[in-house]
């Protein structure tokens, strides 16, 4: 059984933000709600990096651990997902994870928390597949499909990679023994170096 993961390679992403719309529209996420955001690193000086980011399907998720209600669930590809008709809404997943990627939509005056919603990997919920109610609260499934998630499928630049865990490790390998040195090869320097200055012809010197 394969094992699902994400990797954002943080060398080709542009900052496009395709991932986000793409998860947006393909799950119809309530707005206040973003699954998956793009973070920049240094923005605006050299050395600057924008990653896309949201939940990485730990293999030993934190979110399970502090969950006081177990509405945490790991499948049998390693998708992390969770039921909504369990969460109390108490926020300790969002404090607990590393990434942010628990969402809590505000409602009221006072931003009074719902339901938690994260990335399912296009994985739906714990809802039979297909079903209206499993659309309604998860999104789609597309791995129930046979294909991969949105968000991965859209990136432009094959900045994200989601998939077999295995494949995207040797795709992710490829590419690093391609660029042959760090960063720099796309980077800043690349982009925005100045050309090195020629030496001046000495006067009677053979052109």
């Amino acid at each position: 059984m394969a094992r699902m993961k994400f990797l954002a390679d943080a060398e080709r992403c542009i900052e496009c933000n395709g991932c986000v719309t793409a998860c947006k529209n393909e799950n119809e996420v309530p707005w206040g709600v973003n699954r998956r955001r793009v973070v920049t690193l240094n923005d605006g000086v050299p050395g600057e990096k924008s990653i896309s980011v949201a939940c990485m399907h730990c293999s030993d998720a934190p979110c399970m651990a502090v969950c006081p209600v177990d509405c945490f669930y790991k499948t049998s590809e390693g998708v992390v997902l969770h039921d909504k008709d369990i969460c109390i809404g108490c926020g300790y997943c969002f404090y607990a994870c590393p990434f942010g990627a628990p969402q809590f939509p505000q409602d009221g005056a006072f931003g009074l928390r719902g339901k938690m919603d994260k990335c399912t990997f296009c994985a739906g919920g714990p809802e039979p597949d297909f079903s209206p109610a499993e659309f309604k609260k998860y999104g789609r499934n597309r791995l129930a499909e046979g294909k991969l998630p949105a968000c991965a499928e859209m990136c432009a630049t094959k900045a994200l990679l989601g998939g077999d865990a295995d494949v995207i490790a040797d795709i992710y390998r490829d590419r690093v023994l391609k660029r042959g040195k760090g960063s720099e090869v796309w980077g800043w320097g690349t982009a925005y170096g100045r050309p090195e200055k020629q030496p001046a012809a000495q006067p009677g010197a053979k052109s």
